[in-house]
C-alpha cells in the first residue's frame, strides 16, 4: 500500500468515518446497522411520536365506551324487572283480597238455595193457621190446641231461620221499596202518601243484606207524594239471584189476582175494584 492511501485511512480513522464504498459513499458497519434498525422509532422524524405508544389509550377509551353501554343496558333491565315485581305484588294482593270476598259471600250465603226452598214451609204454617175460621176455634179446643202448635212450630221455624241470617219481611204501612217488594196491585187511599204498603199478600225474605224473595204487596195511590225508602235498605244482589228471587216472585202471588209484576215494576196492576175481590 502506498503513502497516499495510508495517510487516508488514517485521516478517515480519525474523522470517525467509514471507508467509502466503491461507489464513493461511505460504508457503515454491519452493528450500526443493527442497533439503528432495533432502535425505537428508528426511520422517524424527530417531530414524529411512536405508533406503539398510542394504542393503549385508544383501548381504554374503547373498553370505558363499552362499559358504559352495558352499565346503561344493565339500568334498564333492573327498571324492567322492578316494574314486573312490582306488578306481580300488586296482582297478588288483589286476588288475596278477592279470594277473602268470595271466602266470605261463600260462608254468608251458601245456603241462599236451601234457604229459597226452604221459606216456602213457612208459607204453608201462615196458610194452615188463616185456613180456620176463627168462630170454628173457639167452639173447639181440640182445634185451638192444635192450631196452636202450628202457630208455636212456625215460630220455632221462623227463628231457625233468623239465626242463619234469613229474615222475614212482611211491610205494613211502609213506604214502597222496590228492592224488598213486588208491587201486585194498586188501592186508591188519599189517606196515607202515594206509594205506601197498604196489605202485603205474602212475606218475602233476605239473607243477610241480599234479598232472597221479595214480599208480595199492595201499594196506595192518589195520595200526597212519598218519601224516597232509605239507601240503607238497598240489599245487595247479583244478577243470578236477582234473576231468580224476581223469577219465583212472580210465581208466588195469590191465584185470582191476575196480576204479575216484578219488584218495582210498572207492570199490570188493579184498582181499588178488583184489589177487594183479589185481597
Amino acid at each position: 500500500m502506498s503513502n497516499e492511501h495510508k495517510a487516508e485511512d488514517v485521516a478517515n480513522g480519525a474523522t470517525g468515518q467509514s471507508p467509502a464504498s466503491p461507489n464513493g459513499k461511505p460504508e457503515r458497519p454491519a452493528a450500526q446497522e443493527a442497533a439503528r434498525e432495533a432502535a425505537p422509532g428508528a426511520g422517524t422524524g424527530s417531530g414524529e411520536q411512536p405508533t406503539r405508544g398510542a394504542d393503549p389509550l385508544s383501548a381504554a377509551e374503547a373498553r370505558v365506551d363499552a362499559m358504559l353501554i352495558e352499565v346503561e343496558t344493565l339500568k334498564g333491565q333492573i327498571a324492567d324487572l322492578t316494574g314486573r315485581l312490582l306488578r306481580a305484588h300488586a296482582d297478588m294482593d288483589n286476588l288475596r283480597k278477592r279470594g277473602e270476598r268470595e271466602k266470605q259471600e261463600t260462608a254468608r250465603y251458601a245456603i241462599s238455595k236451601f234457604a229459597r226452598d226452604t221459606v216456602e214451609v213457612a208459607d204453608n204454617f201462615a196458610r194452615a193457621l188463616t185456613a180456620v175460621p176463627a168462630a170454628a176455634i173457639e167452639q173447639n179446643e181440640q182445634l185451638k190446641a192444635l192450631l196452636e202448635g202450628v202457630s208455636m212450630t212456625e215460630r220455632a221455624f221462623i227463628g231457625v231461620l233468623e239465626r242463619h241470617g234469613v229474615k222475614q219481611v212482611a211491610p205494613n204501612r211502609e213506604p214502597f221499596n222496590p228492592h224488598l217488594h213486588q208491587a201486585v196491585m194498586e188501592r186508591p187511599d188519599s189517606s196515607v202518601p202515594t206509594g205506601t204498603v197498604l196489605e202485603c199478600f205474602q212475606p218475602g225474605y233476605i239473607i243477610e243484606d241480599r234479598c232472597l224473595r221479595p214480599a208480595v204487596v199492595v201499594v196506595s195511590t192518589g195520595g200526597p207524594k212519598a218519601a224516597k225508602a232509605p239507601a240503607g235498605d238497598k240489599p245487595a244482589q247479583n244478577a243470578e239471584t236477582k234473576a231468580e228471587s224476581v223469577g219465583e216472585a212472580e210465581t208466588a202471588a195469590e191465584p185470582g189476582d191476575g196480576n204479575d209484576a216484578t219488584p218495582g215494576s210498572g207492570g199490570p196492576r188493579s184498582t181499588e175494584g178488583s184489589a177487594g175481590s183479589g185481597a
